[in-house]
């Protein structure tokens, strides 16, 4: 069984994350707000950086099947921070969901085991549509 390791640098990789898609939720709630959506943008990925690794974080970013999402992902953080905010959320926000699209089977999973509202996700429609991306891997 391989055992996560919680050291200070992830630790910390988690907190910038999470505080880069509280801004960013913040400069959406806020009008696009271009200050705090930049701001958003650069703690969420120094965050996943500190969190994988610069090596990791390279070749998640590079890998040829991730390209698209990683082109508009840049091209919207880019006009995001030149102020043209509403376009550049649009193309980061299919960037993001091209890029960590890999991820909604491990997603699923830790929503199912949620106590409160994991019944929810646990209803046979709701396992139906998370059963057809179960078999892919996660990207990193």
């Amino acid at each position: 069984m391989v055992s996560f390791e919680m050291n200070d640098r992830k630790k910390i990789g988690l907190g910038l994350t999470g505080f880069g898609i509280f801004f960013s939720f913040l400069g959406i709630m806020f009008f696009f707000d271009k200050g705090l959506l930049a701001m958003g943008n650069i703690l969420f990925l120094s965050g996943v950086m500190l969190t994988i690794g610069l090596k990791s974080t390279m070749q998640f970013f590079t890998k040829r099947k991730n390209y698209k999402g990683t082109i508009s992902f840049g091209v919207g953080f880019f006009l995001v921070l030149i102020g043209w905010p509403v376009f550049g959320m649009i193309l980061e926000s299919y960037g993001f969901i091209v890029l960590f699209s890999g991820f909604w089977p491990t997603l699923a999973v830790f929503l199912q085991r949620i106590p409160v509202i994991g019944w929810l996700f646990q209803q046979p429609f709701v396992t139906s549509f998370f059963d057809r991306y179960r078999g892919k891997r996660v990207p990193v």
